[in-house]
């Protein structure tokens, strides 16, 4: 319902924020290591949100970037992990961390989440693994925009950011362009992946 909302970071009450908009108050979730990341009180600041409705529960939840908050829609997909979990996960993991973690099979570096068990870790590791079944690596190659990949290590590295963007929830095609435009020699595969996160982000 809401993609984001722009206006004044008003207060901080624990683990909730108010951004006021047009005369609009909007009490919305977010853990306090985001909140460092949005601004200062009284800043015009713009928190992109999910729109969280259950019978029981209507919330807001707030992130300070669209790849946070698409991190967190990705794991609401994921059997068994909540809105509350999920955050915890964003709050602590960057998305690259976390699509390298799925890529590699980390399970410890999940269980870096407050809160978070080995076997909820175990399942966001198989069911984000699961969405790159089927697709076809080879696919990938350097775009005449960048610098041709020269090396083996390269292609390694543009294949897992790949690998880790569409783990992300990114379509392949986009996947593979923003990887391709954030190549450059030297770089690591979390190094690119950050770098195509803030591509896709435009």
């Amino acid at each position: 319902m809401y993609a984001y909302i722009k206006g004044t970071f008003v207060s901080a009450r624990g683990e909730n924020i108010i951004v006021e908009n047009h005369g609009i108050g909007y009490k919305i979730y977010m853990p306090l290591l985001l909140q460092g990341r949005i601004g200062h009180i009284g800043d015009e600041v713009c928190v992109y949100t999910y729109h969280y409705v259950r019978e029981d529960a209507v919330a807001l939840f707030g992130f300070p970037a669209p790849e946070d908050q698409d991190m967190f829609e990705l794991l609401l997909t994921v059997s068994g992990i909540g809105p509350k979990t999920a955050i915890a996960v964003v709050e602590t993991l960057q998305p690259a961390d976390l699509a390298m973690a799925v890529l590699s099979g980390d399970v410890k570096k999940i269980c870096t989440v407050k809160g978070l068990g080995k076997k909820s870790a175990e399942r966001i590791v198989l069911e984000l693994k699961d969405k790159l079944k089927g697709f076809d690596q080879t696919g990938i190659t350097a775009s005449s925009e960048v610098t041709q990949v020269s090396s083996d290590a390269g292609r390694s590295e543009l294949a897992d950011c790949v690998s880790a963007l569409v783990v992300l929830g990114y379509p392949a095609s986009d996947a593979n362009r923003a990887a391709n435009l954030a190549y450059e020699e030297g770089l690591d595969a979390e190094q690119l992946i950050r770098k195509a996160l803030r591509i896709l982000a435009k």
